[in-house]
C-alpha cells in the first residue's frame, strides 16, 4: 500500500484501483520524460514537442501562480489535486512538508518521478472524500489550483463547493490559508471568443453551463456568495493576467491594471479561438470604468489574512540569467516598497548590476531634467533583492495616449521632443539605458523619473536609436497608434529607411540576447500551431460576396438596355465560384445581356444553350464581351461591370425561350485582372 519512489512516499491505502480519471496516451509520454529526463531538460522538450498537454504540465512558468505567496520553510501545505507535478517542486523548495492529494495514480507517479529528491513529499492516491479524514489539521497552506471548479466531481450533493470548503477548513492550523486558483467564468477571453477551458466549447461558462457537465466555474459574485455561505470572515482577490495558468501579472484591489496595461491577450495555447474583438481596447474600457475584477480572465483567492504583496510582475520567459520577479508591497503602516528578486541564482548578478546601473545612469544625468529612480542593494532571508522607490506619477506612454485619442498630434510630438531632449543629456557618457522606452518613464507635474533600467551597458549609443527603439516598441504594443506617420518621425530624428532597418535588425538581436536559446511564449503559440479565426472577416467576405456574386439580366427589346426594366437572378451561384441559371426568354429579346458578377473577374462559360441548342461561342456576332477573350467561352473582365452579350437575332427561336448557362467564375484582384487582359492583347491563343 505504500510506496517510494526516490525519496518521494506514495501511499495507496485509499487508491480504488483504477485511474477514473486519465488524458491518455500523453502521460505515458509524461511518465517516459521525467524517469529519464532531468528537469533542466524538460524546456528542450517542450520546443520539440509542439504539444499543448507537454507544455502544460512540465513548463516551470507554471509556478508563478504560487511562487509569489510567501511560503516559509516552518510552514506546512496541502495540494489537493496535485496532477502531475507541476507545483510540487515550487511548494517542496519553500515549504517544510508538502502533501499531496491525487485521484490518479498514474498522475501521481509522474509527480514522484519528477521530484524522486524532494525528502518533504508525501503523495496520497485516491478520492479525496476517502482519504481527507485521515489528513492533519494543522495545515498553514491548503491550496486548490485548478481544482475548485471539480468540486461536484470530488464531493457530489446538492451543494458540493461550499461542503467542499467545509471539509477543508477544519484542516487548517492557527493563521492559516485557504489559496484558490480558478478560471472566471466571466473573464474577458470568453467574450473575446476562447472556448471554456474544461468543455471545450464556446461560451459554455457565460451561458451559465447550460448544457450541463460536472465542471462550473465562476464570477466574482458567485465565488463571494459561497464563501460567505461558508461564513468565512475573510478572503482577498487577486488577478492573474493573461490567467493563472501561465500568469505574467499578478493584480490586486490595491493596485489594479492602468489603461494599456492588459496587451497580451492571445493566450490560449490549448485550441483554436475566435477573435470576436480587440481585448486591449476592451480592458481599457473595463479599467477606466473600474469594472476589471468582475472581467478578469482569471482568480486567486486567499482566504483568511491577506499578503502584504499588492502586485507581481514574472519577467522569466526568457534566459535563466535574466529571470526576475517584481513585486510592489505595502505593509500594515502603509509603507510602499518596489523589489526585483533573481529567480534562479544565475540572475543575482543582473539584479546586481541593477544597483550598478542605478549610479552609472545617475553620474550620466546629473543636473538634466531627467530623475533616476532611487535602488539600493538588500539581502534578507527572503533573499537578494534590488529595492527601488515608490515613484508616483502617470507613465509618458498613457500621456501620449491621451494626445492621440483627442488627435493632438502638436501635444504628442511635443512630449516626444522632449523626450529625445532628456534621455539625449550627456549623450557621450559611456553608459546607456537601451530601454528607455515611454512606458518606463513617469511623469509626475514637472519631474520625469526613469523607473525601470535593467538593460543598462557600459557604452555610449545613439540617441537617435534609442528614441527609435522606443517609438518602435510603442506602435507594436497598440494598432490605435498606427495614426502615427512613422516617416514624419524619421524625418524628425533624421532616420534613413535603411538606418531604421539596421534598428530593427538590432532589435531582434536584443530580443534573442534576452530570450537565449529559448523560445518565448508567443513563439511555442505559434509552434502548437492552433488558429486565431476572425469571424469579421468572414462576415466581410461573406456581406461582399452578396453584393458582388449576383447575376443581373438586361432585356433590349429594340430600345436598347435600361436598368429599370434589367433584373437580378435568385440564387444564381451554386456557391463561391459556380453560376447556373435558367431563363425565360419572350421572342421580341432582339439582345440578352448576362452581368455574372460585380467585379473584376475571370469566367468559363461551361454550358450555354437556347432550348436545348448550343449556342456558338467561337461566332463574335453571336456572342460579344466588354473584357478579353483568352479562348472561345473563357473570358478576363478588368472592369467591375462584366457583361455577356447574346444577339438572340441570329439564333433559332420561339414566342416563349429557354436559356440554360452553366459558368465557372473567379474574382480577380483589379491589378491582376488589368494584367491578364493586357497580356491577351498580345497573344494569339486561337
Amino acid at each position: 500500500m505504500l510506496e517510494e519512489i526516490g525519496k518521494v512516499k506514495l501511499d495507496y491505502s485509499k487508491y480504488s484501483g483504477e485511474d477514473l480519471y486519465c488524458d491518455g496516451a500523453v502521460e505515458d509520454e509524461l511518465l517516459d520524460i521525467v524517469k529519464n529526463l532531468s528537469p533542466v531538460e524538460y524546456a528542450g522538450v517542450i520546443e520539440e514537442r509542439k504539444s499543448w498537454p507537454i507544455l502544460y504540465h512540465l513548463s516551470p512558468l507554471r509556478e508563478n501562480i504560487v511562487d509569489w505567496i510567501p511560503i516559509k520553510k516552518s510552514d506546512k501545505v496541502l495540494e489537493v489535486g496535485s496532477g502531475c507535478g507541476a507545483l510540487t517542486g515550487l511548494f517542496s523548495r519553500k515549504a517544510g512538508s508538502v502533501t499531496c492529494v491525487e485521484l490518479s495514480k498514474k498522475r501521481s507517479m509522474i509527480n514522484a518521478y519528477r521530484h524522486s529528491q524532494c525528502d518533504n513529499v508525501a503523495i496520497h492516491v485516491g478520492n479525496f472524500k476517502d482519504i481527507e479524514p485521515e489528513l492533519p489539521k494543522d495545515f498553514d497552506y491548503i491550496c486548490l489550483i485548478g481544482v475548485f471548479e471539480y468540486g461536484q466531481s470530488y464531493i457530489g450533493g446538492d451543494r458540493p463547493y461550499r461542503d467542499f470548503l467545509d471539509i477543508l477548513l477544519p484542516h487548517l492550523g492557527e493563521g492559516g490559508r485557504i489559496v484558490i486558483a480558478i478560471e472566471n467564468k466571466y473573464g474577458m477571453k470568453y467574450f473575446a471568443g476562447c472556448k471554456e477551458d474544461h468543455l471545450g466549447t464556446y461560451f459554455s461558462g457565460i451561458e451559465n453551463y447550460a448544457a450541463g457537465g460536472c465542471v462550473r466555474t465562476f464570477g466574482r459574485r458567485g465565488l463571494e456568495k459561497i464563501f460567505r455561505s461558508c461564513k468565512i470572515p475573510e478572503y482577498h482577490f487577486y488577478y492573474p493576467y493573461p490567467d493563472y495558468k501561465f500568469m505574467t501579472t499578478l493584480y490586486s484591489d490595491a493596485y489594479l491594471p492602468g489603461k494599456g496595461e492588459l496587451s497580451n491577450n492571445m493566450c490560449n495555447f490549448d485550441r483554436d479561438r475566435m477573435a470576436l474583438f480587440d481585448e486591449k481596447n476592451a480592458f481599457d474600457g473595463v479599467v477606466e470604468e473600474g469594472l476589471f475584477s468582475l472581467f478578469s480572465n482569471s482568480y486567486v483567492v486567499v482566504l483568511g489574512k491577506g499578503f502584504d504583496i499588492k502586485y507581481v510582475k514574472y519577467s522569466n520567459d526568457r534566459a535563466p540569467e535574466y529571470a526576475i520577479r517584481t513585486e510592489i508591497s505595502r505593509d500594515s503602516q502603509g509603507e510602499v516598497s518596489v523589489r526585483k528578486y533573481p529567480l534562479t541564482e544565475a540572475a543575482k548578478e543582473h539584479v546586481k548590476g541593477m544597483a550598478l546601473a542605478y549610479e552609472n545612469l545617475t553620474d550620466k544625468y546629473k543636473g538634466s531634467e531627467l530623475e533616476i529612480n532611487k535602488c539600493t542593494l538588500e539581502e534578507r532571508e527572503d533573499g537578494l533583492f534590488a529595492q527601488f522607490e515608490f515613484v508616483p506619477g502617470v507613465p509618458l506612454s498613457e500621456l501620449m495616449d491621451k494626445c492621440l485619442e483627442k488627435d493632438d498630434l502638436e501635444g504628442f510630438y511635443r512630449y516626444f521632443r522632449q523626450y529625445v531632449e532628456k534621455i539625449g543629456y550627456n549623450s557621450d557618457y559611456p553608459v546607456t539605458d537601451f530601454d528607455l522606452i515611454f512606458a518606463n518613464i513617469l511623469v509626475h507635474k514637472d519631474t520625469w523619473t526613469l523607473i525601470d533600467y535593467e538593460w543598462t551597458f557600459g557604452k555610449t549609443m545613439d540617441t537617435r536609436e534609442l528614441a527609435f527603439r522606443a517609438i518602435y516598441c510603442y506602435l507594436l504594443e497598440d494598432e490605435k497608434r498606427n495614426k502615427l506617420n512613422l516617416d514624419q518621425i524619421l524625418e524628425e530624428l533624421q532616420i534613413t529607411q535603411e538606418d531604421a532597418e539596421n534598428f530593427r535588425e538590432q532589435e531582434r538581436g536584443f530580443q534573442k540576447f534576452v530570450t537565449g536559446s529559448r523560445l518565448a511564449m508567443a513563439e511555442m503559440r505559434e509552434n502548437i500551431g492552433n488558429r486565431i479565426i476572425v469571424p469579421q472577416r468572414w462576415m466581410d467576405k461573406y456581406q461582399d460576396s452578396e453584393r458582388v456574386n449576383r447575376v443581373q439580366v438586361y432585356e433590349d427589346k429594340g430600345r436598347g438596355y435600361s436598368e429599370e426594366e434589367s433584373y437580378f437572378v435568385q440564387e444564381a451561384y451554386q456557391g463561391e465560384n459556380l453560376i447556373e441559371l435558367e431563363l425565360k426568354v419572350s421572342g421580341d429579346v432582339r439582345m440578352l445581356r448576362i452581368d455574372p458578377a460585380m467585379e473584376t473577374c475571370m469566367v468559363k462559360i461551361l454550358e450555354l444553350t437556347l432550348n436545348g441548342e448550343a449556342i456558338p461561342l467561337d461566332q463574335k456576332k453571336v456572342v460579344k464581351i466588354n473584357g478579353k477573350t483568352a479562348k472561345p467561352g473563357s473570358y478576363v473582365f478588368p472592369t467591375e461591370d462584366p457583361n455577356i452579350n447574346i444577339a438572340m437575332t441570329e439564333l433559332k427561336r420561339s414566342a416563349e425561350n429557354t436559356l440554360h448557362a452553366q459558368m465557372e467564375i473567379v474574382r480577380l484582384p483589379h491589378g491582376m485582372a488589368r494584367d491578364m487582359a493586357g497580356a491577351l492583347k498580345h497573344i494569339r491563343l486561337f
